[in-house]
Formats: C-alpha cells, sequence, structure tokens
C-alpha cells in the first residue's frame, strides 16, 4: 500500500477513529466534508485508474486505510484547485512517494479548453470518467438485455464518442432498485422527462456566463451549474415527500 503523500496533501478526516479499514461509503461520507460533489462511482472510477489500491475482502468488498483516504482526498484537491489530468497527479504522487519535492501549479481558473470543451488535437486532455459497455454491466451487475431496454427508453445514453459517462453505473442501479417494486424502463420515461426539464432550466440560467468573454465568468459557470442542480435535486426531492404527505 502507498504510504500518505505529503506536500498540501494532508486530510482532516481519517478512515475510522481506531485507524481500522473502512467501506467504501464511510469513506464517501468522509470525503464530502470537503468534496460535497463526490460519489462512490467516482471513488470506484478513481481505483479504476490506479489512483487508489483499496484492499479486498474475501467476498470482495473494499476496505480503506487511513492513508487510501488521505490519498483519494489528495487527487480530488489537485483536481480541484489545479486542474490536472489524472496523469500528473498520478506522477506527482508517485514522486512524493519516491521523497522527490515536485511543486504544484498555482492554483487557477480551469483554461479555456477545460471549459469550453475545445482543445488542440496535439494536446493531452484531462482524463474523462468514462467506462465502456462491459464495465458498466459489471458495476452495475446488471445483465445485457436490461441495459439495452434501458436504453432504448433513453434513460441510458452512450456517449456520442463511445462509453458511457461515469454516471450511468448511478442511473443504471437506481433503475434497477426501482425495478425490484415493479417500476419499469416505462414508468420512468417521466422521471427522464422531468430531469431534462430541470437541466434546461440550468442551462437557462448559466447560458450567458458560459458565453462571456472573461475566462473566470466561464469557470463560474460551471460552479452556478453545479450549485443549481445540487438545489434542484433537493426541492425534487421535497416535493415528493411532500406530495406523498398529502396521499397518505
Amino acid at each position: 500500500m502507498r504510504d500518505t503523500p505529503k506536500g498540501g496533501a494532508g486530510f482532516s478526516g481519517a478512515a475510522s477513529s481506531d485507524g481500522k479499514p473502512v467501506s467504501i461509503g464511510t469513506v464517501l461520507t468522509q470525503l464530502r466534508e470537503e468534496f460535497p460533489e463526490v460519489t462512490i462511482s467516482k471513488i470506484r472510477f478513481l481505483e479504476a485508474e490506479g489512483l487508489v489500491e483499496p484492499k479486498r475482502t474475501p467476498s470482495g468488498y473494499r476496505k480503506f486505510t487511513p492513508q487510501d483516504v488521505e490519498r483519494l482526498a489528495a487527487v480530488l484537491r489537485m483536481q480541484r484547485d489545479h486542474y490536472l489530468p489524472l496523469k500528473v497527479i498520478r506522477e506527482h504522487l508517485d514522486a512524493l512517494e519516491r521523497g522527490e519535492r515536485v511543486p504544484l501549479p498555482a492554483p487557477a481558473t480551469p483554461s479555456r479548453d477545460l471549459v469550453e470543451g475545445v482543445h488542440d488535437p496535439g494536446e493531452e486532455r484531462p482524463t474523462a470518467a468514462r467506462i465502456g459497455r462491459a464495465e458498466l454491466l459489471a458495476a452495475a451487475e446488471v445483465d445485457e438485455t436490461a441495459l439495452a431496454g434501458w436504453e432504448s427508453y433513453g434513460l441510458i445514453v452512450p456517449h456520442p464518442e463511445g462509453g458511457y459517462d461515469i454516471e450511468a453505473v448511478t442511473i443504471a442501479k437506481l433503475v434497477a432498485d426501482l425495478g425490484r417494486f415493479g417500476l419499469e424502463p416505462r414508468h420512468l420515461r417521466a422521471v427522464k422527462a422531468a430531469a431534462e426539464r430541470e437541466a434546461g432550466l440550468v442551462e437557462q440560467v448559466v447560458a450567458p456566463l458560459r458565453r462571456h468573454r472573461n475566462p473566470q465568468t466561464r469557470a463560474h459557470a460551471e460552479a452556478t451549474a453545479r450549485e443549481l442542480a445540487t438545489l434542484s435535486v433537493r426541492l425534487h426531492a421535497a416535493l415528493v415527500q411532500s406530495a406523498l404527505r398529502v396521499r397518505l
């Protein structure tokens, strides 16, 4: 197991009060104190990219040590503050473990390439959180027939360039869980339509910011979009709960 990286990458949380390895759910709770938008899918993706190597129980469950949590926090912090590709982050952490002092670039706003999604074909782009079809099937623990059915109703949508965004794993698991209560994909089309309408509202708010000539303003658009999405999800959940209380 790798040692905890030093040099400004410390993390206030600990894997557990006694230092014993903990589950991915516990790690998620601790990381969210500093990184509210981190998800289990994100942690799994970073593991798949070789940024962290948790141990496995005989049953296959992940167990994270305090050093693993420190390393995850360091990765997330370098992504957030320095906008570094995962390859560069991995090289930086490996260098620190070898005892080398490697300075990071000063925190900055995202470049025009990152904000607008355009890039020079000759330049390396940050590693995208995207997985293949086989990885999606394995991560969501579903079969090909189920996935094909969800795709036919637009609940799971492949990326135009191939593969799936990492959020597809979460969507697939939720659709599968709802299916156990008798809700079929055709029943969930209304949920999909509502999500698209909410995304449209967010886009209306941030579109003028994204078109701004100031890079910092465009970067602020992305942060605003994330905050609006979080508020929208919370409002949706509260409205559903309120509606159910009226009916029960």
